[in-house]
């Protein structure tokens, strides 16, 4: 059970961070201030970090991760597109990036209570990866 809920907890963390790097991307080019570009690499570089870790420990027990789901990876796309077509500027990526992060924290710590079999190091991860999803939330909150 442990191993099963360990490889599970993992799978989500890699879709969770991947969806995080993804949505990150996406929303770079239409950044105007240095300060918000800075947060968001930095974010991007932490998500790379936890991303190398959880591939390191899925291989560990040969599983390949999961990758976001598409639907959710082409609303977000959509989404995304409409708000900055109508409104491009930092205030509308802040409050894209606010509501991803809001939904990656609501997701991750869901799962981290369905797999609570899961060992210590892939808990950790991902009390980690929510940790960096709710800093980077309150850090651009001066950007709504």
């Amino acid at each position: 059970m442990i191993e099963s809920d360990t490889i599970k907890l993992l799978r989500e963390c890699d879709a969770g961070v991947r969806m995080g790097t993804d949505s990150i991307s996406d929303v770079q080019p239409h950044v105007r201030s240095e300060k918000l570009k800075k947060l968001l690499d930095t974010c991007k570089d932490e998500h790379d970090k936890l991303n190398t870790e959880i591939r390191t420990l899925l291989s560990k027990f040969e599983d390949d991760g999961k990758a976001p789901n598409p639907i959710a990876k082409g609303m977000s796309w959509i989404k995304t597109n409409v708000k900055l077509g109508m409104d491009d500027t930092d205030a509308t990526v802040a409050d894209l990036m606010t509501d991803g992060c809001n939904m990656g924290v609501k997701s991750l710590n869901r799962y981290l209570n369905e797999y609570e079999a899961a060992d210590e190091v892939s808990k950790d991860i991902c009390k980690r990866l929510i940790n960096l999803e709710e800093k980077l939330a309150i850090d651009i909150r001066g950007f709504l």
